[in-house]
């Protein structure tokens, strides 16, 4: 319990980015590593922790991405109203929570997207936004003046090509200026911006991987590498696919990519927010699959959707839903902690989130790829 009043009040003080944040993170890594190798020899003490809360704000959304499924066969209609959200804050500060990330579907979407982040930040916790871009322009001063000082942007490829995914033409331009207005406006000083990049088939070629680098670096952002999903409700499933996934034959190509990305995180450790131990995984993780045998860490995290629906993660583990029941009374109950013990032994669908932190958290994975 100390340990954790410790982590929450660094995690709140130190920049996201440099030294001291890059020992806190190795400093967490150590943590989860003593954890997993406890839960391996004793699974009974491991109990859930909620420390992140991911709110699926509404299902829908400006795009049409070609492997996503939100707001049309996947909670289409679908909005979590204020009157369950701002108790949901409340609930969610008093257990202990630190981060809170607000997406879609399209948050910027949602009519009460300025009260969800002045009330995440009136409560002391750090809001997140993860957003597609196209109104960011639009409402990005009002969001940084209720308290935002995160955001996210998903990342697709670029130009052309990013516009064919996501199913309309002009998308790129338009991200790409609100992104340069919102910058001119709010400084790295003042908002953090991230890359959430999908690796994927159409954004694995060199020169979409180069030109991804560049536009991060253009508007002072970092780049989180996200993969493909083979488990997401919300995801096209690999024998479904339009050509998103990656086959067996794509693997040079894959870690030529991923050579790349380990190349440029070195010459300028902050521009990837992946650690490359993390990065050296990716190849097995996207080729391999749920054969990845790689200890969940995702017990600190509460996933809410957009139909009032609280899981422990993104894919399963339910746990009840808003409409009935605060989310004080459906965590930390021993349904909740049983769900922390099946995701450590991997007894679900065992997908790739949180890749990067799992495999520091996991000694033989981090010998590995170390």
């Amino acid at each position: 319990m100390v340990v954790d009043v410790i982590k929450r009040y660094l995690k709140r003080r130190l920049p996201r980015d440099g030294y001291a944040f890059s020992l806190f993170r190795e400093g967490k890594h150590s943590l989860d590593r003593a954890a997993s190798a406890v839960a391996d020899i004793a699974p009974g003490t491991l109990r859930a922790r909620p420390q992140r809360l991911f709110v699926s704000l509404t299902a829908d959304c400006s795009l049409r991405c070609g492997a996503c499924h939100y707001g049309r066969d996947f909670m289409p209609g679908h909005s979590l109203p204020w009157s369950l959200g701002g108790p949901m804050l409340e609930d969610a500060a008093a257990l202990g929570v630190t981060d809170v990330r607000l997406y879609g579907g399209e948050p910027l979407l949602h009519r009460d997207i300025e009260k969800f982040v002045a009330r995440t930040v009136d409560l002391g916790m750090s809001p997140w936004l993860t957003t597609n871009g196209l109104l960011l322009d639009k409402k990005i001063d009002r969001l940084v003046a209720a308290g935002l000082r995160r955001v996210s942007i998903g990342m697709y490829g670029v130009g052309a090509q990013y516009d064919r995914y996501v199913g309309r033409n002009g998308a790129f331009a338009v991200v790409e200026a609100g992104l340069a207005r919102a910058r001119a406006r709010h400084g790295p000083e003042t908002l953090d911006l991230k890359l959430d990049w999908l690796l994927m088939r159409g954004t694995c070629a060199p020169e979409v991987v180069e030109a991804t680098l560049a536009f991060a670096a253009q508007f002072g952002m970092r780049i989180h590498v996200n993969l493909i999903h083979y488990s997401l409700p919300y995801f096209t499933k690999p024998e479904e696919d339009g050509g998103h996934h990656f086959r067996m034959e794509d693997r040079p190509l894959l870690e030529r990519a991923v050579a790349r990305l380990i190349e440029a995180k070195m010459a300028t450790p902050d521009l990837i927010r992946n650690s490359i131990r993390g990065l050296r995984s990716i190849p097995d993780w996207l080729m391999r699959g749920p054969a990845m045998r790689v200890p969940c860490t995702e017990r600190d995290l509460i996933w809410v959707g957009p139909d009032g629906s609280v899981q422990m993660c993104y894919v399963t583990f339910r746990l009840g839903n808003l409409y009935d029941a605060r989310l004080r009374d459906l965590v930390l109950t021993e349904v909740h902690h049983r769900a922390a013990r099946a995701a450590h032994a991997l007894d679900c669908p065992n997908c790739h989130c949180s890749y990067d932190r799992r495999i520091n958290a996991h000694a033989p994975s981090r010998r590995a790829y170390g």
